[in-house]
Parts: C-alpha cells; structure tokens; sequence
C-alpha cells in the first residue's frame, strides 16, 4: 500500500475508536447496537458508519484493528440493529428530514455493499457468521431502491450506484432494469460541465463518484465523459488558497467554505485511467491543502487497488485567467494569488480573495419601500466590464372603483391589483465591474427616486484584521470607511479597498437583508447614488 493510503488507515482507526464510544453496549437495551450522533439521537447513518470504517480496519494488516473479532462482534450489533430500523419497504429514515428514504438507504447501500466486500475478503475469523446479517440489510434495501422515489437530481445517481454495487455482489435483472430508468432520464449537466443543483461542495463531487461507480459496474464508459468535463470545470473554481468556489450553489453548500477533498476520487481515478497530468497536479493540490479530510473516502482505495499506482508527471494547472461560466451565471477572475468572483442572481454579487485574505461578498442595499436588496437576474460583458442591474418600483394605490369594494370591507377580497397606481417611484441600480492592473474595480450608480438611503456592504472573512476604518457604536463587528483607504489583513496577506464615503450611518436598511456574522466594513450614501470602490 501507498504511503497515502497508510496514513488514511491510521486516520481511520482513531475513527473507529471514536464510534465505539457512540454505540449502545448493553444487551438488554432495545437500542443494543445502535449508534447515537453528537445530539444522543440513535440513528441508521451513524451506525452504518462504525461498519463501513471496521470493515476498513479488519481488512488493513497495518490496522490496529485488522481482523479484530472484539470489532466484528460490534459491527454484527450494528448490522442487527439496522435490520431492526429498517421499515418494511427496506427503506430507512434520516432523522433530520427524510422518512421511508430511498435515498438515504441508497446512501448506505451503496457504501455498506463496499464493506460487505472487504469483510468477506479480511479473513476476519467468524466474519462468515456476520457477513449473512449485512446481506439480509442490504438485499431488503435493494428492495426498496428497485423501485422508491427520490427527491433531488443526485438522488437518481445515488440509487443508481448504489445498485450497481448490489449488482456486482448478487446480480439481479431488476437492479440493471431501474438503473436504466434512470439514467434514461440522461445526466442533468449543462454546457459549462456543471451539474444542475451546482453544488460544488458536496453534490458535484458526490455525482462524479457515483458515475464513476455505474461507467465501472455497468461497462458504461460514455458515462465517465461527464465527470471528466465537471473535473475540467471545476480546475477554475478553486482559489489560491485551495478552497472551491460555492457561491452558485442551490443547495445548502451555498456560500459554504469549502476544500476539495471530495473531488480527490474522481481527480485519481481519472488521473490514473487517462494518464492525465492535469488531474495529477489536482490530486497533488487536493493532498496539499485538504489530505486529512480525503480519508472519508477509504473505503473506495481499499476496495481498488488499481488506484495504489503512481500518478503521471503533473501538468500545470490554470492560475491565470477569465473564465465565464454562463450557465450558472458566474465569472471567474484569477491572477495567480489573487482572484474574484462575479455571480448574478444572488444578493452577494462579488468575492473578492489574496491568498488567506477574503472578501467573502459584496452586498448593495437601499431603503427603497422596504425591497432595496440588489440582486441581478443577468451578468451581461461588454468589453472587458461586466454589468449587473435591477429596477424597482415602489408605487401608491387608489381607491378602489365603486364596483369592486366588498361589502364586508373585508381588505384581503380587496387585492391591490384592482387598484390603479399613482405616485410610481423609480429606483435603477447599474453595477460595473472591471479588472484593474493590481486588483478589482466596482462602479455603483443609481437613478429614480433621490435621497434614498443606501448602503455598500463589504464582508470580509472572520479572524482578520481590519485597518483605517471606524467601529459604529452599538454593533458587534460593523465599520465605516469614511474616506481613504481601508486594508483587511490575514496572516501575510493584505486587501486594500476605497476610497470610503460616509454620509450616514444607517446600516440596517428596511428591507436588506440581515448583517452577516462577520467583519462588515460599510460605505453609505443617498440616492442618486454613484461610487468606485477598487480592491488590491
């Protein structure tokens, strides 16, 4: 084994150790077996894991726990407990939200079905007395998935893998005939290579594995075209410190700081089956700034050996570059050790990141009739500038024509739109963003209605260290920039930003949204509205 690998196995013993002291140990308890999470809620998914990380430790030789029959007594426990929760439909329930889950069993099938090989394959003594209560689990929850519901794109994947592993350890034509129902409904990627609910953090990387896992148990290379093209996409959203880009998400990874330990699968097994020097140097990146956190996935290195080879010579990776990804409305800017990113149809509109330095948005509000929060449904360039825009109106509302009014003057039978409007106020907003020689150029500039309160809203990262602003009395961690120039500093990194403009200090505008927990530098004026901030 691989010197990576090792280390994952050492890592994945003090795993194990720490699910023990989870588990329900006495043998008179109903719950005998169980695992509780951090909140003492006995559950399907943390007792799936103390099987999932022993099957790694009992198929290790350098495992402290390699064919430990003290362990397998505690996975068997384990393994019963699950038959005992597992609903009669084979499905189980996620505690926190979902209920007779397909999904959830896909889940678990899929990763449970990868320990049940390398149990059967450990030599563990009495594993063969253990390994029939893990099938019993498992074909109940092929059960399910041969035929239950999902709820998210992904969920169609995660069922999908999860029979095909079912598939290669007890073939079975219903398996392969509900994989092909789903992926006869093709792979939900756009043009940019990005999946539909652009989860970057979590459901991208999860679907490059799990298409990874169908392309190989079901001879579909074509599928593996798709993970190639969201790898390729992905290469331009990382920062420089390593993190990836999450600010398109549509799922609960949105604006999340996130590393790329979950790509590091599908960056090798590609890396490896490609010959690619691309994916090496992501494997490289990945192992550099988020190594510890790839031991999750141990289970998928144990139980192929093909990825223990040596990766390819590593080719340079792009550092330097605008890239625009339509689709998901965004525009990378990178320049080596600084980059920003530029999103539509989101409140926060701007990021901006040198080295462990982060401006981690940009937000514009105003007071206008309680619905001022900025936010562009388009990022449309022209040149090298690139333009974000909203129009709000905030009109009054006459009496209603004699024939409409309700008897009862019951207001809610009444609606607005049987009213004719007057007094219409206006307010345009039209943001201009532009790279600089050093950095990043943002032009706000309002028209309508005047002396409309407004608020820039620059929110940095916290832990840093802001300079040349001044505190407002009665926040937590709010700031103006009254002129000048600011700096936020982090470590040896520095951002610069300003000039600053102060003409009130109300910062809690009707209707923006509310102050992030975090280090808030703010530039305030009235409408009409117009300023250039630059950061460097």
């Amino acid at each position: 084994m691989p010197d990576w690998l090792l280390a994952m196995i050492v890592q994945n013993d003090l795993g194990i150790e720490s699910l023990r002291s989870y588990q329900v140990r006495d043998s008179g308890n109903v719950a005998f077996g169980g695992l509780k999470d951090g909140y003492d809620i006995l559950n399907p998914h943390s007792t799936a894991a103390i099987i999932q990380a022993g099957a790694c430790g009992l198929s290790s030789p350098t495992s402290k726990f390699y064919r430990s029959t003290a362990l397998l007594a505690d996975m068997n426990a384990a393994a019963l407990y699950l038959i005992k929760t597992q609903h009669e439909d084979g499905t189980i329930d996620l505690l926190s939200t979902n209920f007779h889950s397909t999904p959830d069993t896909g889940f678990i099938v899929k990763r449970l079905a990868m320990s049940y090989t390398l149990m059967e394959k450990s030599g563990t003594p009495g594993v063969e007395k253990v390994l029939p209560n893990l099938k019993t689990f498992l074909i109940r929850g092929g059960e399910a998935l041969s035929r239950g519901g999902i709820h998210t794109p992904n969920h169609r994947w995660v069922v999908s893998a999860a029979l095909t592993k079912l598939n290669e350890l007890w073939p079975n034509p219903k398996y392969a005939a509900r994989i092909e129902q789903w992926l006869g409904e093709h792979i939900d990627m756009d043009k940019d290579g990005q999946y539909n609910e652009k989860s970057t953090f979590i459901y991208s990387s999860l679907t490059d594995r799990l298409l990874i896992t169908v392309a190989k148990g079901l001879k579909k290379p074509e599928l593996l075209d798709y993970v190639r093209k969201n790898l390729n996409m992905t290469m331009f959203y990382v920062h420089p410190n390593g993190e990836v880009v999450t600010d398109a998400s549509g799922r609960q990874d949105k604006a999340v700081i996130g590393t790329l330990e979950n790509y590091y699968y599908p960056y090798r097994f590609l890396a490896i089956k490609d010959n690619s020097g691309e994916y090496a140097a992501m494997c490289r990146l990945i192992e550099k700034t988020a190594g510890p956190k790839t031991g999750a996935f141990i289970d998928y290195f144990l139980t192929d050996p093909s990825l223990w080879v040596d990766l390819t010579a590593e080719k340079p990776l792009p550092v330097s570059y605008v890239k625009t990804f339509p689709n998901s409305g965004l525009v990378r800017i990178r320049r080596n050790n600084w980059d920003s990113t530029l999103i539509a149809n989101n409140p926060v509109w701007f990021t901006f990141m040198k080295g462990t330095a982060v401006l981690q948005g940009v937000r514009f509000a105003s007071s206008f009739f309680g619905k001022g929060q900025f936010q562009s449904e388009k990022l449309t360039e022209s040149g090298k500038t690139w333009t974000l825009t909203q129009k709000l109106d905030g009109p009054y509302y006459q009496p209603l024509p004699k024939e409409k009014i309700k008897a009862d003057g019951d207001w809610e039978k009444m609606p607005k739109t049987d009213r004719q409007q007057s007094e219409v106020q206006i307010l345009e907003t039209t943001i201009q963003i532009k790279e600089t020689s050093e950095g990043m150029e943002i032009e706000i500039m309002t028209k309508g209605t005047e002396r409309v309160p407004a608020a820039l809203e620059l929110i940095f990262r916290p832990g840093g260290t802001l300079k040349g602003v001044s505190k407002i009395e009665n926040t937590k961690d709010s700031w103006l920039l009254k002129n000048g120039t600011g700096s936020y500093s982090f470590g040896t990194d520095t951002i610069s930003f300003g000039p600053g403009l102060a003409l009130h200090k109300n910062v809690a505008l009707r209707g923006a949204l509310p102050a992030m927990e975090a280090p808030t530098v703010f530039i305030t004026g009235f409408t009409p509205f117009k300023h250039v901030i630059r950061f460097q």
